[in-house]
């Protein structure tokens, strides 16, 4: 491989400026000899841990990323549309196009709503992203506190947003499908069962949505039961940017890469965040993946303008952080695996927890900002062996 002695800037465009993005383009600073575009389809950050609070009016969801990205970061208020491999262009919504020697896909995740659940698209209001939280937040605000809401979904999203409504006093239902909160230890999911009970959640264990009408949801086995509002977190999915742009992903549509992060059809996309799927074995959706997959997929663009061989990817998940409202939690451990143990903090401690690791997520963008090369995280040792991946070249568009 080339080195680049002469020094002319090399071009690098960052598509996406969620946890994983915003962290990647202060990395890539790093080398002074590189101009850094954020694109990004909003002018604020979105803090997506917190749209459950942003929902609920019990805080905020947004930051200035005046106050987030380094000096001489171009950020690009627009929605990339099609990547252009071979012209090594990022075609815009706007019509522009943004000429790139590299590109760090960072496009994150959004709702997945299933069409095979009738009505759920036109009734239900999803949370996984800003507008949504808005239009969600609106509604919210035209109902009486006593009104039935449902939502669907217990992973880690549903239980916090379930649990904010109901400390507030709503009448909130809890819909599982499987199980409540199947990421956490069997002690850890019966303590959130205990807090919910407690705040006068319905949660339906083994219920399952298969209709959502205007005023109720219907459920597998025939019931039907009553609900003004109906909020779906049940599961995520992912921009359709790279399988449009030729690019292979996975089933999700998540970018298919080595465990370098550089994509399998083209070395000069690299992904990070929630919408990568190195070896075709994503880690986790989630902030605590997504920074550390910011940093390591900036280190290989830097890699790859040295000349030198990109590192691969070397990070632990240490479990997970779920809120109770504003004055509870639970903080699951877990193996570098992210497999959880049966060791778990809840209660007030919790909470105060959840909050740092919130606060965390911003100032480790603000860190980087100031200085380059100051973010860390814990190590989880090489992935299990995967086989090599096909030869690169350029997807056919």
């Amino acid at each position: 491989m080339s080195t680049h002695e002469d020094h002319t800037p090399r071009k690098v465009v960052v598509i996406g400026g969620g946890y994983a993005g915003a962290l990647a383009a202060n990395h890539l600073r790093m080398r002074a000899d590189v101009d850094i575009t954020l694109v990004n389809p909003r002018p604020d950050f979105v803090e997506r841990i917190r749209l459950h609070q942003f929902v609920a009016d019990t805080g905020e969801a947004t930051v200035d990323y005046g106050s987030l990205l380094g000096e001489d970061i171009r950020l690009v208020v627009d929605s990339a549309t099609r990547i252009d491999a071979a012209a090594r262009t990022v075609r815009l919504a706007s019509g522009r196009a943004l000429v790139y020697d590299y590109v760090v896909y960072a496009v994150g995740s959004i709702a997945a709503i299933p069409s095979s659940v009738s009505g759920a698209a036109e009734f239900a209001f999803p949370i996984a992203e800003l507008e949504s939280a808005q239009r969600l937040r609106a509604r919210l605000a035209q109902l009486p506190f006593d009104a039935p809401v449902t939502v669907v979904g217990a992973g880690l999203t549903g239980i916090e947003t379930a649990a904010e409504l109901a400390e507030q006093g709503r009448t909130v239902t809890l819909v599982c499908g499987r199980s409540l909160a199947p990421a956490l230890s069997v002690p850890a999911r019966r303590s959130v069962a205990t807090w919910l009970a407690r705040h006068g959640v319905t949660v339906l264990g083994a219920g399952v949505v298969t209709e959502v009408r205007p005023d109720a949801v219907v459920l597998g086995d025939g019931e039907m039961r009553a609900s003004a509002l109906t909020i779906w977190t049940a599961g995520f999915g992912v921009p359709d940017l790279a399988s449009v742009s030729g690019l292979r992903t996975d089933a999700l549509g998540r970018l298919l890469t080595d465990e370098t992060l550089t994509s399998v059809d083209d070395d000069r996309i690299v992904a990070a965040g929630d919408a990568a799927a190195p070896s075709g074995r994503p880690l986790r959706m989630s902030s605590q993946a997504a920074q550390p997959l910011g940093v390591q997929a900036a280190n290989t663009v830097l890699s790859r303008i040295a000349g030198t061989e990109p590192a691969v990817i070397d990070q632990a998940l240490t479990g997970s952080c779920v809120s109770l409202g504003r004055r509870a939690g639970i903080r699951q451990l877990a193996r570098k695996d992210d497999t959880a143990v049966n060791l778990y903090v809840a209660g007030r401690m919790a909470a105060v927890i959840k909050e740092a690791t919130c606060r965390l997520g911003v100032s480790r963008i603000r860190r980087e900002a100031r200085k380059p090369g100051s973010g860390f995280w814990p190590k989880g040792g090489p992935r299990p062996e995967q086989p090599a991946s096909a030869p690169r070249g350029v997807a056919s568009p």
